[in-house]
C-alpha cells in the first residue's frame, strides 16, 4: 500500500483506494457481509464478472472526454491488469475485464496519476454524468454544456445524498433539440435553452425526469420547459434526497426512480423536492464559467506525404463520419469502433495522430465510438489514410451499419444469449449486402444480452435482446425482437415494441426481412418508424412469424453466435460467499461510522453533508432496530413511519412528538453550524440508547449458559 500512498496528491481520493484495500482484506478474511462489501466494491467501479474470480472495472469519464494522455494512460493499465482491450460503452465510460480484485486498489492508484476516478461508476449512486459528445463543437448547440455536465459530475461525486441510494440514478446532458445525449431515457435529462430577458440573453434548461430503459422502460415527463442555470444544481439535489428517502429497496425490480414518480404522481413528486429547498447546500449554484472546455486547437503544420488507395472508401468515409464544426475551417471525426471495442495498441498509436492533428479531447460516444475535434479541412485527407492504417476509417457511423451491443454473456452475470458476436454479423451483412445503408442514420440497430437493455434496445428502431426458447427437451438460444423505437426531439422519444422471439442464428433473416420490406414498400421520404406506425405491430408479426417456427430447427441453432457448445441459459458463476454477519450489528456499525463521517465535515465547515450523515445514522439505527423486530424495512420513510409504530408508540423511545418530527427536521433547518450540531448530537444520543436497548434485549433472550459464561 506505501507504494501508490505518496503518490497521490488528493488525500481524500488516498483514503478511497486505501479504504477499498482495506475492505477487500476484510472481506477475504470473512470479516465483512458479502452485500456490504459488494456495495462498496460497486462504488468503487469495481464489477462482478461471468467469470468466476474476475472483476470488470468500469473506468468513469465524466461526460466522456478524455485527453489523449488518459488514453495512453487507460491502455497501459489494461496491458497491466487486463487484457489489453478498452471497451467503450453507451454510457460514455471504458471498461476493462478480467482484472484480479486484490490488485484493483493498485489499478486505481495508477489512473489517478492522470485524474482518472473508478469513484461511482457503479452502485447505487449517481452514474456517470453524460452529454452530447458534440458539445461544444454542435452547429446547432445555444451553448456548451460540458460545463454544467462537469459541475454536476464533480457536485455529487462523494456526496453523502448518493452514496447509498436504493438503486443508480443516470443523467444527461443534450447539446441542443436534436437531443443526442437521449434525455427521455436518463432520470434527468437536460436540453440547453435561452430566452430574452431585459435585452440579456439568459440561459436555462428544459428538464425531463423519470425516464429509463431496463425491462421496463418508461419516457421521461417534463418537469421544466425552462429552468434557470443556476437552478440546476439545486433541483438535482432535491430529487436525489426524495429519491434516496422514498425510493424503494427491497425489490430492485421496482428500485428506480421511475418507479417512484408512478407511485407517487409527478406532481407529489415535485412537491417533495420543493419540500427540500431549506435543506440544501445551494439554493443557487453558479457555474463557474473560467472552467473552458474549448480544448487549445493543433498548430498548423506541413501535411506529410500520404496516398489515398481507396478513395471512394474516402468519399463515403467524408460524408457518414465527418461535419463542419460551429468553428469555421474546423472538422469534427467520428471513428466507429466495431462493437465498442479498442485495443490498447490501436489506443497508443491514435494518441500521437490525435495531438499532432486535431485538439486533444477524445470523447465517447453514447454509439460506442470516438469523436475528435478540430481537424482543419487540408488535414482531412491525411487523418483518413492514418486512420484506415489504424483500422479507424470505417464509414457509416451512427448509420444501420453501426450496430450497438453490451457485452452480454462474453462477460456479463446477467447475460442470457449472446450480444457481441450477433453484432459483428449483422454489420456485415449490412455493409456487404445493403452498402447504401452506410447513409442511413433513420434505422438504428441495437442489442443487448438480456432484458436490461444496457445495449439500449428498448429505443431501437429495430432492437434485440437476448433471450432463449423451449424446444422439446432442448433450450436453444433466442432474440426477442423489438421495432419502432427511437429518439424524436426536444425530449420526445419512442419505445421500442415487443414483436416476437427467434432462435438466434435467424436474427439475420429479421433484418433483411425487415430492411427488404421496408425498402419496397416505404412511401415516397417515410422515415422508418412511420413506416413501421403506418403499417403496424401485427404486420411484422405476421412477416417474421416463419422465422419462429421451431419445427425447421438445425443443429446449428443449438449453438449461440461465438460458441462451440450446446446452448444453456446460466447466469454466470457470482462472488465467493463471506460468513454470515449480524446484520442489526452491521447497521449500527454503519451508522456510528456515519456519525464520524458527520464530525469529519462538520469540523470542515460542510454543514450540509454533516447533516445528511446525520440523518442517514438516524435511519440506519431505526432500521436496525426495526430489523431485529422482524419488521420488514423498505424506504427510508417507511422506516421513519414504522419507528413511531413500533418504538415510539409503545414507549420504547420517548421522541416529542414523535420520531418522524425529529428526523424530519432536516428539511426544515437550513444548512448551519448551530443547527448541524444539535441534529448530530441528537443522532449520537439515538444511536447510545439503540445500542444500550438491544444489548438488554440480547441479555433478556440469552440462553443461561452464555449469561453464566458472560
Amino acid at each position: 500500500m506505501q507504494s501508490f500512498r505518496s503518490e497521490i496528491e488528493n488525500p481524500i481520493v488516498e483514503k478511497d483506494i486505501i479504504d477499498l484495500e482495506k475492505k477487500i482484506r476484510l472481506y477475504r478474511e470473512g470479516k465483512l457481509q458479502e452485500d456490504k462489501f459488494k456495495s462498496l466494491r460497486l462504488a468503487r467501479g469495481v464489477y462482478g464478472q461471468r467469470q468466476l474470480g474476475v472483476q470488470m472495472v468500469r473506468i468513469k469519464l465524466p461526460f466522456g472526454r478524455m485527453t489523449t494522455q488518459q488514453l495512453v494512460r487507460i491502455a497501459a493499465i489494461s496491458d497491466e491488469y487486463s487484457t489489453g482491450n478498452l471497451h467503450l460503452t453507451t454510457r460514455q465510460d471504458i471498461q476493462i475485464h478480467f482484472v484480479s480484485l486484490d490488485r484493483t486498489p493498485e489499478l486505481w492508484a495508477n489512473l489517478e496519476k492522470d485524474d482518472i476516478t473508478l469513484r461511482e461508476a457503479c452502485g447505487n449512486t449517481v452514474r456517470n454524468v453524460t452529454a452530447s459528445p458534440e458539445a461544444g463543437i454542435d452547429p446547432e448547440e445555444p451553448f456548451d454544456v460540458s460545463l454544467y455536465a462537469d459541475a454536476a459530475f464533480r457536485y455529487f461525486l462523494r456526496n453523502p445524498i448518493c452514496q447509498d441510494m436504493g438503486r443508480k440514478f443516470k443523467m444527461s446532458f443534450s447539446s441542443s433539440d436534436s437531443d443526442t445525449a437521449l434525455s427521455y431515457m436518463h432520470d434527468l435529462g437536460f436540453i440547453p435553452k435561452v430566452k430574452e430577458e431585459n435585452g440579456q440573453t439568459i440561459r436555462g434548461f428544459k428538464v425531463m425526469i423519470g425516464g429509463g430503459l431496463g425491462a421496463q422502460p418508461a419516457l421521461a415527463h417534463t418537469a421544466y420547459e425552462f429552468l434557470p442555470e443556476d437552478r440546476v444544481i439545486p433541483f438535482i439535489e432535491g430529487v436525489l434526497r426524495i429519491f434516496d428517502r422514498h425510493g424503494e429497496r427491497n425489490n430492485r425490480n421496482k428500485a428506480r426512480f421511475k418507479y417512484l414518480i408512478g407511485k407517487l404522481g409527478l406532481e407529489e413528486v415535485m412537491r417533495l423536492v420543493n419540500e427540500e429547498y431549506n435543506a440544501l447546500k445551494s439554493h443557487s449554484f453558479e457555474i463557474d464559467k473560467a472552467a473552458n472546455f474549448d480544448p487549445a486547437m493543433p498548430e498548423v503544420k506541413e501535411i506529410p506525404d500520404y496516398v489515398i488507395e481507396e478513395t471512394d472508401k474516402y468519399d463515403t468515409w467524408l460524408k457518414t463520419n465527418v461535419f463542419q464544426q460551429k468553428q469555421e475551417g474546423y472538422y469534427g471525426v467520428y471513428i466507429k469502433v466495431l462493437i465498442g471495442d479498442i485495443s490498447s495498441d490501436t489506443a497508443r498509436a491514435l494518441a500521437p495522430l490525435v495531438r499532432e492533428y486535431a485538439a486533444d479531447d477524445i470523447r465517447v460516444t453514447q454509439g460506442q465510438n470516438l469523436l475528435l475535434k478540430y481537424v482543419s479541412k487540408e488535414a482531412l485527407p491525411y487523418f483518413f489514410s492514418r486512420l484506415d492504417e489504424l483500422g479507424l476509417a470505417e464509414p457509416g457511423f451512427n448509420s444501420v451499419a453501426d450496430i450497438t451491443t453490451c457485452p452480454g454473456t462474453d462477460t456479463c452475470n446477467l447475460g442470457i444469449s449472446n450480444s457481441m458476436t450477433t453484432a459483428k454479423v449483422m454489420e456485415n451483412v449490412i455493409i456487404n449486402e445493403y452498402p447504401e445503408l452506410l447513409f442511413n442514420r433513420d434505422i438504428k440497430i441495437k442489442i443487448s444480452g438480456c432484458m436490461n437493455s444496457c445495449g439500449q434496445h428498448g429505443m431501437a428502431n429495430l432492437g434485440f435482446h437476448g433471450s432463449s426458447l423451449k424446444s422439446g427437451k432442448n433450450v436453444i438460444p433466442a432474440l426477442q425482437v423489438l421495432l419502432g423505437g427511437g429518439t424524436v426531439v426536444n425530449g420526445e422519444g419512442r419505445i421500442a415494441q415487443k414483436v416476437l422471439k427467434v432462435p438466434s442464428k435467424r436474427g439475420l433473416e429479421v433484418v433483411r426481412s425487415v430492411i427488404n420490406d421496408y425498402q419496397a414498400n416505404k412511401l415516397e421520404n417515410e422515415r422508418f418508424n412511420e413506416y413501421y406506425d403506418r403499417n403496424g405491430k401485427d404486420y411484422f408479426y405476421q412477416m417474421l412469424k416463419p422465422l419462429a417456427d421451431l419445427s425447421t430447427l438445425t443443429p446449428d441453432e443449438h449453438i449461440d453466435w461465438g460458441h462451440q457448445e450446446q446452448f444453456e441459459t446460466a447466469i454466470g458463476v457470482g462472488e465467493c460467499a463471506g460468513v454470515m454477519i449480524d446484520l442489526v450489528a452491521t447497521l449500527l456499525y454503519e451508522s456510528d461510522e456515519k456519525l464520524e463521517w458527520a464530525a469529519e465535515a462538520l469540523e470542515d465547515k460542510r454543514f450540509a453533508d454533516a447533516i445528511y450523515y446525520g440523518y442517514a445514522s438516524f435511519v440506519s439505527t431505526a432500521k436496525a432496530l426495526l430489523l431485529d423486530k422482524n419488521v420488514k424495512c423498505n424506504t427510508q420513510a417507511g422506516i421513519i413511519q414504522d419507528f413511531d409504530t413500533h418504538f415510539v408508540a409503545e414507549g420504547i423511545f420517548n421522541f416529542a412528538p414523535d420520531f418522524t418530527t425529529e428526523v424530519m427536521q432536516i428539511n426544515k433547518h437550513k444548512p448551519g453550524e448551530a443547527f448541524a450540531k444539535e441534529y448530530l448530537n441528537k443522532a449520537l444520543l439515538f444511536l447510545q440508547e439503540a445500542t444500550r436497548y438491544r444489548k438488554e434485549q440480547r441479555d433478556l433472550t440469552a440462553p443461561a449458559s452464555i449469561k453464566d459464561e458472560a
